[in-house]
């Protein structure tokens, strides 16, 4: 039960920031959020959608896997998609911002001890 309501969660963080690159990637509130200047929002569109796209099939993955139940059936695709989520998170924090480290890589963590206690 844990462990769905957390993979959904994640699952709709995913969807956020899907929005926010593939469609406000040049709105002040995401270039605030993501620190960066409008001029490179304008020149780095294109790669940012790509990336929102990629969030999406995290995310289309973690509500597979809630739909399949986190604690059935759809426990391998939960662990696989929020290992996806983790080790993303991890690497990000790494060359990115240490701030996905609590944003993404700490909320997936969570997740996977949920789903694999089968909380």
């Amino acid at each position: 039960m844990i462990g769905g309501i957390l993979t959904a969660a994640i699952g709709a963080l995913h969807v956020y920031i899907l929005v926010l690159e593939m469609f406000r990637w040049e709105h002040p509130r995401t270039r605030r959020a993501f620190g960066t200047s409008e001029d490179f929002a304008r020149a780095t569109k294109v790669l940012a959608a790509n990336q929102g796209l990629y969030n999406g099939f995290l995310a289309a993955g973690l509500f597979w896997a809630v739909l399949a139940g986190t604690t059935t059936d759809g426990r391998p695709l939960a662990l696989f998609f929020l290992a996806c989520v983790l080790i993303a998170g991890l690497y990000g924090a790494a060359t990115a911002s240490r701030r996905i480290l609590f944003i993404q890589a700490l909320p997936a963590a969570l997740a996977l001890a949920a789903v694999t206690l089968r909380l």
